[in-house]
């Protein structure tokens, strides 16, 4: 959550390592997450379309913060692509046996 009226905290008092700038892209990711869930929660709350259209609009760029912080993170550590891909592979085996039998 945003604290609003410090404007220092964010800053981070120290160089990152490698492995620590994984972990704090994949916080940045999850905050990604956490505003696409609110814009969409307020925009279904709504009735007023002007308002829907824009924080729809607004959710889809956070969509692609996702992808770019993914992106980071894959590049910073080319072995988690690897198990995104091999999850994503699963999802599609199952998929193609109509999510029979059960997942293990």
């Amino acid at each position: 959550m945003v604290q609003i009226g410090n404007p220092f905290v964010a800053n981070v008092p120290k160089q990152l390592s490698a492995e620590e700038l994984v972990q704090a892209l994949r916080v940045d990711l999850a905050g990604e997450l956490e505003a696409i869930i609110g814009y969409e929660a307020h925009a279904m709350a709504t009735t007023d379309e002007r308002v829907k259209k824009v924080l729809y609009h607004i959710a889809d760029e956070e969509r692609q913060h996702v992808g770019e912080l993914q992106q980071l993170i894959y590049l910073l550590n080319p072995n988690e692509q690897n198990h995104v891909e091999k999850g994503k592979q699963e999802i599609i085996e199952q998929q193609s046996r109509g999510f029979q039998p059960p997942m293990q």
